[in-house]
């Protein structure tokens, strides 16, 4: 069973551990990289102004914590599951933050030119992806999380800056959420999230909320896409998207007619 928190020393250590990995093939990793429960993000039906608040985009990709050790880094996907299909970007993370060790909460995106995310061009693999990192768990060996979440991420951005390629910092304003929805919808993005600005990293406490944009084109048509798999979830292979690919090209070749849209 997976531990619902991140277990590590009080210190980066060469100690090994064995986990299972998708292909229930067991594979050895520093006891530092077991895998650490992400923030869950609940729901708001629309924004809001709070002076306790931060507001961020949201990104459109896959969700993932990356374990960076001295040079080398490991994507997980929220289910503890390493992401195989990423190993190239895994790598890149890895050589920009050497000889740095931390693990970071972010986004796998692909950006376009007009630095929106295209999630087809990720699920597809018609574009570079790169991680859009929003938060800082642990720093050097030292537990972080129960720090405030601003105190995190100006930790993080004090480190690689506005960005590090392929690594970009998640922005953020104060208090502003209404206003960053409104221009969220106005360039067909597909939405913000509220955090408590003072939370610690807590997965049982409630303070990180997503704020959709219903009207966001890049959703249509997803959610049959998904269902289809999602009784079946997790199957092994699901979160290289190997699954999620063959599952859309199949859809899109078979389907004549207008899909029945959903809207999420």
């Amino acid at each position: 069973m997976m531990p619902s928190t991140l277990f590590r020393p009080s210190s980066i250590t060469a100690c090994y551990a064995f986990a299972f990995c998708s292909s229930i093939r067991l594979i050895p990793y520093p006891v530092s990289m077991l895998f650490c429960t992400p923030m869950s993000l609940g729901r708001k039906p629309k924004p809001f102004n709070a002076p306790g608040w931060i507001f961020e985009l949201k990104y459109d990709g896959f969700r993932a914590l990356a374990v960076v050790e001295c040079g080398s880094c490991t994507l997980f996907s929220r289910n503890g599951h390493a992401f195989r299909s990423f190993a190239d970007l895994a790598t890149e993370i890895g050589n920009a933050l050497k000889p740095r060790s931390m693990v970071l909460d972010g986004e796998i995106v692909c950006i376009d030119d007009r630095g929106h995310c295209q999630f087809n061009d990720l699920l597809f693999r018609r574009g570079e992806p790169c991680f859009v990192a929003f938060d800082l768990l642990d720093a050097g060996g030292i537990d972080v999380r129960r720090e405030p979440l601003l105190d995190r991420k100006h930790e993080f951005r004090r480190i690689i800056g506005s960005s590090l390629p392929p690594i970009i910092y998640a922005g953020h304003i104060e208090g502003s959420g209404v206003a960053l929805f409104e221009k969220c919808c106005d360039l067909d993005l597909e939405g913000i999230v509220a955090k408590y600005k003072h939370a610690p990293y807590d997965p049982e406490q409630a303070t990180w909320f997503k704020i959709r944009n219903r009207n966001y084109s890049q959703m249509v048509g997803r959610e049959e896409l998904f269902e289809q798999e999602r009784h079946r979830e997790p199957v092994p292979g699901w979160h290289t998207c190997t699954l999620a690919s063959a599952a859309a090209k199949e859809t899109q070749a078979s389907e004549v007619s207008a899909p029945n849209y959903a809207t999420v």
